[in-house]
């Protein structure tokens, strides 16, 4: 799992390396990558979400594993943002408010940072601790930018 998670980010990096011109052709495109941006880093922070919550046990290295993950993914979906991309579940206001936008992916972006360092520390509680305000950090954005 860990040489496919390095694999994986190493793709990704090679990616967001490129142009964003050269990145994203269409609009499809940048819909495509902001959706793929998030799906993965949804994935790893479900995987906390549940240790955190006591829905699945708490395994230190795959907690490590997949903070790690989150704090690199979650800066990543916000290329996909530009001008000329709407669409996808995301709703307009993200163009017509990007100030407040980019504020709360900073703040998301922030709260991943704290979640990486609780899933390095090894121990259950510091999950926890860490974990609820990086959801809420999702939740606000979600709340206002995402369609259901």
């Amino acid at each position: 799992m860990k040489a496919f998670t390095t694999l994986a980010l190493a793709a990704v990096v090679a990616t967001v390396a490129l142009p964003a011109s050269a990145q994203f052709a269409k609009p499809e495109d940048a819909i495509k990558y902001r959706q793929s941006a998030l799906s993965v880093l949804g994935t790893h922070f479900s995987r906390l979400g549940a240790m955190a919550n006591g829905k699945i046990p708490y395994d230190a290295k795959s907690a490590q594993e997949s903070a790690e993950v989150v704090a690199f993914m979650s800066k990543l979906p916000w290329a996909g943002f530009g001008a000329g991309t709407e669409g996808g579940k995301t709703k307009p206001e993200v163009w017509k408010e990007q100030a407040k936008f980019n504020d709360l992916a900073s703040k998301m972006e922030a709260e991943a940072v704290k979640l990486n360092a609780a899933g390095k520390a090894g121990n259950v509680d510091a999950l926890k601790a860490a974990f609820g305000p990086a959801a809420n950090s999702c939740k606000s954005c979600h709340d206002s930018f995402r369609n259901k």
